[in-house]
């Protein structure tokens, strides 16, 4: 097949990559290859059946149009220090701009007009006292809440608006290589989705972008490290999913929505911080391609829980010789998994605190029910890293200051909660990277973390396309 452009990935970074050549009015064939499907086809059977039933070629939740995005809980963080390193390619002023042009995407497309998170000037200031004299940093940043139900809405809109402007839209198509030649990216070779043997072709392209998504970060490592693409050995975060009675958070949930707070507690100083605060909402698990089974969270616009969840990350930066650090975090995960058998783990914080395990008769008998019904009550320190889970208990202590009840004995942990962000592309301002005509964007590259930064990414990047093409 031939093209001027063939984009890998139809998450955010992908499909505003697209979404900006079209609206730039670019006449040029584009190629949007992504392993799972459209946002109609997306069904989770665990809706029906109650488990996880670990969906194969790939997991329903976390691939297909629009990515984990789809089944996220939608929220579009509104300032340019929320969302990863972007910034400091691109500048904040111009990212901040580069928000504010992708936010009023959003909205054409049936974003909520409703900005959570401002408003209340004088109990965020109260809220940020009581962060500070518990050695934290508030970040409150205004956020746009799509809500699971209704980012699929969104999403799928996108995809029409897409299909009906040429875009070519290959679902159910998994990208194994790239193509070298004459020492430049001259497309990818690619095949049915968990069938290598089937449909196996060659995509060629004047331009080939990698927007794979956190899920393919570890993917597109092993292919800079095949290939020679510069990159350096990032972060990566492992952490916990924590979830507490909406009655713990309600301040922090009617004041700012998502409290996205950063410490560096003692004796380790590592960076924590929360991440993906989802009020009334839901536990939920991701399957990768490896069948690591992920903890995450969700929220939907209408549908609520007796809970709030978010998670609680630890950030680990390793230094040479190691540059695996992806590996680290998924032998993390494996370990966990094996203790819960393929299930996700829950554990009370009470129990860790007097070192014992949770039983599940335990769990039926608190003021707290797990959103996560087939999660396994066991013991996460079994398989969490001793700097990880010490740093994640002493910030927890930090967080009860700022949210009183935060860290009673009955707060659910589960685990494992991984973020891969540690293969960092290195690319100058406009995403050129050391491969010609190779652009990695999104979070597989690095360089952004949740779904306005990526799609910020991808305008960019189709708008210099358009320049170039």
């Amino acid at each position: 097949m031939q093209c001027d452009v063939v984009i890998v990935g139809a998450g955010p970074a992908g499909i505003f990559t697209a979404l900006e050549l079209v609206r730039k009015g670019n006449t040029r064939s584009i190629v949007l290859v992504e392993k799972g499907q459209p946002v109609q086809k997306r069904r989770c059977p665990k809706h029906e059946v109650g488990y996880c039933v670990n969906c194969k070629p790939c997991c329903h939740i976390t691939t297909g149009f629009s990515g984990a995005g789809a089944f996220s809980d939608g929220k579009l963080s509104l300032s340019y220090e929320v969302g990863g390193e972007l910034p400091e390619l691109i500048g904040a002023d111009f990212a901040q701009e580069m928000i504010d042009y992708t936010d009023s995407i959003y909205l054409e497309f049936g974003a909520d007009t409703k900005i959570e998170g401002i408003g209340h000037p004088e109990e965020v200031k109260k809220i940020r006292k009581r962060a500070i004299q518990a050695g934290l940093k508030l970040v409150d940043c205004p956020i746009r809440h799509l809500g699971t139900e209704k980012a699929q809405e969104i999403y799928y809109a996108i995809q029409q608006d897409l299909e009906k402007n040429g875009v070519q839209l290959l679902f159910g198509t998994d990208c194994e290589d790239f193509l070298v030649e004459n020492g430049r990216c001259a497309g990818v070779v690619v095949h049915a989705s968990g069938k290598p043997e089937k449909d196996r072709m060659e995509i060629r392209a004047k331009q080939t972008v990698i927007a794979a998504g956190r899920r393919g970060a570890g993917w597109l490592e092993d292919l800079c490290r095949k290939h020679g693409v510069e990159r350096t050995p990032g972060n990566v975060d492992i952490g916990v999913r924590v979830e507490v009675r909406n009655e713990i958070m309600e301040e922090v949930n009617e004041v700012l929505y998502e409290s996205k707070l950063i410490g560096y507690p003692a004796p380790f100083k590592n960076k924590v911080r929360t991440f993906c605060q989802n009020p009334g909402g839901f536990v939920s698990q991701e399957n990768y391609d490896d069948d690591l089974a992920v903890v995450n969270g969700h929220s939907y616009k209408e549908k609520k829980s007796n809970n709030t969840n978010l998670s609680i990350l630890c950030t680990h930066h390793f230094r040479i010789p190691f540059d695996r650090p992806i590996d680290y975090a998924q032998k993390v995960g494996e370990l966990t998994n094996m203790l819960g058998a393929g299930h996700i783990l829950v554990q009370r914080y009470g129990d860790i605190l007097d070192g014992k395990r949770t039983w599940q008769e335990e769990l039926s008998r608190s003021n707290l029910r797990p959103t996560l019904p087939d999660a396994v009550a066991g013991d996460i320190t079994s398989a969490m890293p001793y700097r990880t889970m010490t740093n994640i208990i002493n910030f927890i202590q930090a967080m009860d200051q700022v949210v009183p009840g935060f860290a009673s004995a009955e707060t659910l942990l589960y685990s494992p909660e991984l973020k891969f962000y540690s293969n960092r592309i290195q690319m100058d301002s406009t995403f050129h990277t050391s491969l010609p005509d190779l652009a990695c964007l999104g979070d597989s590259s690095g360089w952004t973390r949740g779904l306005m930064m990526a799609s910020v990414m991808g305008v960019l990047m189709g708008r210099r396309l358009a320049a170039e093409l």
